[in-house]
């Protein structure tokens, strides 16, 4: 259960990465710094703030509590990233800091309680309440390429008239067993030859 709970999590914080890059991959660095309006954040903005989150709730996770002193929240939503180069350094480090954290944890640890602005959290409980925070952020980054790119945008799921036949593909497959982000992971509906 425990091994089970970790490996699904882990392929869920795969998928929403996925996501971003499948959305950055679509915009040009223009596009990426972009701010909307004023009470908007640009991408970049978004990948700041979810760097600076990843690295304070990851990095020494089991034994430190998940707001670090060192963090500067505020500035995170301050348009410092200038560049797509920085805007994917920023991206890949944060979730490398997650993934790395991820693999440590183990039979032994899993029952441990840990810290986020002194709130304890089981393990289970703290892996649930990122995986919301960085989906909540990977949809606004999906919502603005979207926005940003109109018609020619590229779906990253299911196009919009294709659900019978995608539900027809699906219901002519046999009934197993396995994680709906295998197939997310490598995007069927990614049109790019």
């Amino acid at each position: 259960m425990k091994n089970d709970f970790i490996a699904a999590s882990t392929l869920q914080f795969e998928y929403y990465k996925s996501l971003g890059d499948k959305t950055f991959d679509q915009l040009t660095e223009e596009e990426l710094l972009l701010q909307p309006n004023e009470s908007s954040n640009s991408i970049a903005v978004i990948v700041n703030h979810m760097n600076g989150n990843m690295l304070s709730r990851w990095t020494d996770f089991l034994t430190t509590d998940g707001e670090k002193e060192w963090r500067n929240r505020d500035s995170e939503f301050e348009d410092v990233i200038q560049s797509e180069k920085v805007l994917l350094e920023k991206w890949n480090e944060g979730w490398a800091c997650v993934f790395d954290a991820l693999q440590s944890i183990n039979e032994e640890n899993f029952e441990q309680l840990i810290y986020i602005r002194n709130q304890g959290h089981s393990i289970t409980e703290a892996v649930l309440r990122q995986l919301g925070h960085y989906s909540y952020h990977v949809g606004e980054i999906v919502f603005l390429g979207k926005m940003i790119k109109g018609e020619q945008w590229q779906s990253l799921s299911i196009p919009k008239g294709k659900s019978a036949s995608y539900n027809s593909e699906k219901f002519n497959k046999e009934k197993r067993k396995e994680h709906f982000t295998k197939e997310f992971l490598n995007n069927p509906f990614d049109k790019k030859p």
